[in-house]
């Protein structure tokens, strides 16, 4: 059986544990999700699961797609296994696939923030706020020396596009699985807005 599944990010909320303690947990909606193709080392070249997840919109131009089941989902999604035996074609997945106490990897897609500068994308400090500097609050300061090595390394640290990445929390504990409202409610924040797509498997560490 699969260890994965296809989710959203409904939001976050607070959730009483036995212990009595108060946790800000995030409410996920995850699956149902549906087998779409299964590949396999003889045939593939590999072992996958492709998952299908939501209810597809109407699109006017054909699907550019090979498979005719698979034009029925909004979203489709492949995962490595180590080995595919007993997982067919149409067969459902939902939340029933965690247990209280599970640890969780969450999987999305990071807000995006648009061009920041360096002082919010990077946290720097930013010049001296005295002494004659007047336009250098939040500068980013040298980014290289001159004639050696006469050039800015790559990965230097500067302005740009922040956020929108792939992003994964990982060893997320998993507080309550209700398969009959398709919801999990996990311990601390997940990447992503609202309604972001997520990844969503079982992690390896608490073992």
């Amino acid at each position: 059986m699969t260890q994965e599944i296809i989710g959203k990010k409904l939001g976050m909320s607070q959730l009483f544990g036995a212990d009595g303690k108060l946790a800000a947990v995030t409410a996920i909606e995850a699956g149902p999700c549906t087998v779409a193709q299964v590949k396999t080392t003889t045939r593939d070249g590999y072992n996958a699961v492709q998952l299908g997840f939501g209810e597809a919109k109407r699109s006017r131009s054909s699907p550019r797609t090979p498979r005719q089941g698979a034009r029925q989902f909004r979203y489709l999604r492949e995962f490595r296994q180590a080995d595919t035996k007993g997982i067919k074609v149409g067969q459902k997945i939902d939340a029933g696939l965690f247990q209280t106490g599970d640890l969780v990897d969450v999987t999305g897609l990071s807000k995006g923030k648009g061009f920041a500068g360096v002082v919010k994308r990077h946290h720097f400090a930013g010049g001296p706020k005295t002494h004659g500097q007047s336009d250098r609050h939040r500068a980013p300061g040298s980014i290289g020396a001159g004639t050696s090595p006469g050039r800015v390394f790559k990965g230097t640290r500067m302005a740009g596009h922040m956020g929108n990445r792939r992003v994964t929390a990982l060893n997320l504990e998993v507080l309550q699985a209700d398969p009959d409202r398709n919801l999990l409610l996990v311990r601390g924040a997940v990447p992503g807005s609202r309604n972001g797509l997520l990844l969503i498997k079982k992690s390896g560490r608490g073992e």
